[in-house]
């Protein structure tokens, strides 16, 4: 047996305990286990993130104006968990949160953004648009492409925006929502408003890709620009060259950059969106609520921009819990804390009648 086919069997048998292991944990009813059965939970996550390093499968679908390329776990009849990805980061922030909802009978789709992996555009003359609107609607295209009629959506950062925007456009769409840090909805007015030196100073990127210097800096050094987020946002997490690598090779998509840049510009209204998606946008601009049972998480170490639980709290109108994360977890949740994201998930659908 070569050394990669040794890997690979590592790699399952990891998978095996791990999945048997959920099972025991997730079938346990929300609200169970004492404060130090969660303060054992707290750390034994933060000492054995990063378990895995593949997923079972990637698949490629055409779905709207893409071609995506995604992670499929669990069984197919299972109800569906779809999970989304962040910025600077890729499918592999889920690559041990799949498996144990995989475990409990979920089937898990976990997809790449426009933008990154082998995720690309089906026709050269699509714009590379990054507007907060049109990635929710890729995703929604994408559920109608594997015919799942409703599903639990879960995300942090760009991942979670596009949940709050899923979940206020298409409740019909989507059972219950994790949502990292919260309601992050946005609108360009808002964007524009001015805020406090400290909190300016925290968007100092968005600022950056404003200009032509930042927009060749990005495509220049996408992989040493990444890593330094990572150790911003997640100052605590100490995650290894393979882990952020196997993460980074998602930046080489001949699309990432146009689609980064246009994003975090249509925020500060210094480019426009496609008209297609302009009444999405005045939708959401009014700021609505979220109707769908929803739990948002924070990592207690997180170091990105993210607003305060007091302040979105009332956005979610349905069966709602907030959960703080502890033991040095960052702005990757689901990848610092997977055994705390994949309760969240299952205890979510629990709230759903």
């Amino acid at each position: 047996m070569d050394r990669s086919a040794k890997c690979d069997r590592i790699d399952q048998d990891r998978r095996q305990l791990l999945a048997a292991a959920a099972l025991a944990v997730l079938a346990c009813p929300a609200g169970t286990a004492g404060a130090a059965d969660a303060e054992d939970l707290t750390t034994q996550q933060t000492k054995s993130r990063s378990t895995y390093t593949t997923f079972r499968s990637l698949k490629q679908v055409d779905a709207g104006v893409l071609n995506v390329s995604y992670a499929e776990d669990g069984p197919a009849g299972g109800p569906a968990v779809i999970l989304l990805h962040g910025w600077p980061y890729d499918i592999h922030s889920y690559v041990d949160v799949a498996p144990l909802l995989a475990s409990a009978g979920y089937r898990v789709i976990v997809p790449y953004l426009r933008g990154y992996g082998r995720t690309h555009f089906i026709s050269k003359a699509t714009p590379r648009n990054g507007q907060q609107a049109v990635i929710a609607a890729d995703v929604i295209a994408l559920m109608d492409a594997l015919s799942i009629e409703k599903a639990v959506v879960a995300g942090y950062d760009w991942g979670a925006r596009t949940a709050n925007i899923m979940s206020a456009l298409w409740p019909e769409r989507c059972k219950a929502m994790v949502s990292v840090s919260g309601y992050l909805i946005g609108s360009q007015a808002v964007s524009r408003m001015p805020l406090p030196p400290q909190a300016e100073f925290q968007w100092w990127y968005q600022f950056y890709f404003s200009t032509d210097r930042g927009r060749a800096g990005y495509e220049m050094y996408a992989r040493d620009f990444a890593k330094l987020i990572w150790k911003l946002a997640s100052p605590k997490w100490h995650f290894d060259h393979a882990t952020f690598d196997r993460s980074a090779a998602a930046l080489d998509n001949p699309d990432h950059a146009d689609v980064v840049i246009h994003n975090y510009r249509w925020r500060l209204g210094l480019v426009d969106g496609e008209p297609k998606y302009d009444e999405m946008e005045k939708r959401l601009a009014q700021l609505p609520v979220i109707t769908v049972p929803t739990i948002t998480m924070e990592g207690d170490s997180n170091g990105a921009p993210h607003p305060e639980p007091s302040t979105y709290a009332k956005k979610f109108t349905n069966k709602y819990e907030h959960r703080l994360i502890q033991g040095g977890i960052g702005h990757n949740l689901p990848q610092e804390a997977p055994q705390a994201f994949a309760e969240a998930v299952v205890d979510v659908d629990r709230f759903s009648p």
